[in-house]
């Protein structure tokens, strides 16, 4: 029994010098992660070329990386689309389609799949969550995906204003919180700027540590409502703010691919029975943009304690949203469409040891499914994932800005999407190529096709016209249906 013992002892102590050992060299080959989300921003910055954005820091993270000009998500509302790349699985996989599902109960095997951020702590990294990565609607962020607690990740987005937190005297209001607000406070009376404060506080505390990280800040704007302190507010004037284009809705677009615009009116402020007047678009569109600059500002803080701490050399660092977002285009406020103004997201990639893509621009399609093994095949993980994960890995275009490793992308929406789930008509999966982005719509309740859509982004990058029944289109149309059963027959029958 004693001698029993003493093997196991040894055993016990080999085991844990081999782990030390393990770590060790993880941490001299390994290079470190900043993965930054927004939430609802769309392509509205200046690293895109919006003349109207005060991006600079955004800027500084294109100028020492990549920028991907046509990468798109998976489905544009917050849970689905964030289940979505931090599992590697696409919605109709992890099957999250709503705000409230958690993937751990829905995607197969569910209970032991491992996320992005997981995979990295498994192998040796320290995995920190700093505000929403995961979906805000839950008691965790997915605690086991993270070495320590998430912190400054639950909550409504309305609760982050002053309105709710020192509420006027008087009579209870009667809206949860105002569309927009422009108070003279520092950044930390948001969630945002405490968010930026601790990011910076853990890259300097771990600047003199051997263990590779992997940060994930999470923002919560420029989401709904459109909150920032004045100053940011400011950076802006108000005549000059434009108006959206194409303000119309597209011609002979299938009513079903529309919304009521339900997430903006139901702030206070918002008219609920009349159009928004053109005054009301530029100040909710100014709100929006001020909200974009408050973010930036934050990740300024958060790039310039990166630089400070001495690891900025050997980190990569990823930006990019969960979606995008329609600021008035096309007659839309808010996301939940297949639109390219939807479907279409930031996306920077600025990895130090890969130089030839830095401050360009690729188009090479990508899509946020692909971040999973694109981050894992950067940092040297990434064996044996292609045959769990259901994205690409974008590596090979980081290292050659002309590459590419798809021809299509695809995102899906179910419409009317707000409300309850016996409202949901159909769903709608688009797919964009190079050149077109096709739409079919399909009843939840039979599965018949009840419409279609079609947009030329070489002469309609606006998305203004639907020509989905040019009969000159036929062959072309005959070659998409092909490509789209191709890619996603099971998509045939969601």
């Amino acid at each position: 029994m004693k001698r029993d013992r003493i093997k196991t002892i040894k055993s016990g102590s080999i085991a844990i010098v081999a782990f030390w050992l393990c770590l060790a060299q993880v941490a001299d080959a390994a290079p470190n992660l900043l993965f930054i989300v927004a939430d609802d921003l769309n392509c509205a910055i200046s690293p895109y070329g919006d003349p109207t954005a005060v991006t600079p820091n955004l800027e500084r993270i294109a100028a020492r990386g990549l920028v991907f000009e046509r990468a798109y998500c998976q489905q544009a509302v917050c849970n689905p689309s964030r289940s979505s790349f931090l599992t590697g699985l696409r919605p109709d996989t992890v099957k999250v389609d709503d705000l409230r599902k958690s993937f751990r109960e829905t995607a197969p095997n569910g209970a032991t799949l491992i996320t992005l951020p997981q995979h990295f702590k498994n192998h040796g990294y320290f995995c920190q969550d700093i505000g929403k990565i995961f979906h805000n609607m839950s008691e965790t962020q997915d605690r086991r995906s993270w070495s320590i607690d998430e912190v400054l990740f639950k909550g409504t987005h309305a609760a982050d204003t002053i309105f709710t937190n020192a509420p006027p005297t008087g009579k209870k209001p009667a809206f949860k919180a105002p569309v927009t607000e422009t108070h003279d406070v520092p950044d930390t009376a948001y969630r945002d700027g405490q968010i930026a404060n601790l990011a910076a506080a853990m890259l300097r505390d771990h600047a003199a540590s051997d263990q590779p990280f992997f940060l994930a800040v999470g923002f919560w704007r420029p989401h709904l409502p459109f909150v920032a302190p004045k100053k940011y507010w400011d950076l802006y004037d108000p005549q000059t703010i434009p108006m959206p284009v194409p303000s119309e809705a597209p011609a002979n677009v299938p009513a079903i691919a529309m919304h009521s615009s339900r997430e903006i009116k139901g702030y206070g402020g918002t008219p609920k029975d009349r159009a928004f007047t053109e005054q009301e678009i530029r100040h909710y569109r100014h709100g929006y943009y001020a909200a974009i600059s408050f973010m930036d500002a934050q990740i300024g803080e958060i790039l310039d304690a990166l630089d400070e701490s001495g690891q900025a050399d050997k980190t990569i660092i990823v930006f990019t949203s969960d979606h995008g977002f329609h600021i008035g285009e096309q007659t839309l406020w808010g996301k939940t469409s297949n639109f390219e103004l939807d479907a279409r997201v930031p996306l920077i990639i600025a990895d130090p040891s890969h130089t030839s893509g830095h401050g360009k621009k690729t188009n090479a399609l990508s899509e946020l499914v692909d971040l999973y093994p694109t981050l894992a095949d950067l940092a040297g993980l990434s064996a044996d994932l292609s045959k769990k994960l259901e994205g690409d890995s974008l590596a090979p275009i980081v290292n050659d800005p002309s590459a590419s490793v798809k021809e299509v992308a695809f995102t899906q929406h179910q419409q009317p999407f707000y409300g309850n789930r016996s409202n949901w008509k159909a769903w709608g999966y688009s797919m964009r190529t190079d050149r077109w982005r096709y739409t079919k719509w399909r009843a939840i309740d039979g599965g018949q096709v009840i419409a279609r859509e079609l947009y030329d982004h070489d002469s309609d990058p606006g998305e203004t016209r639907n020509v989905i029944g040019d009969p000159n289109l036929r062959d072309t149309i005959t070659r998409l249906e092909a490509r789209f059963l191709e890619s996603i027959p099971a998509k045939e029958t969601p």
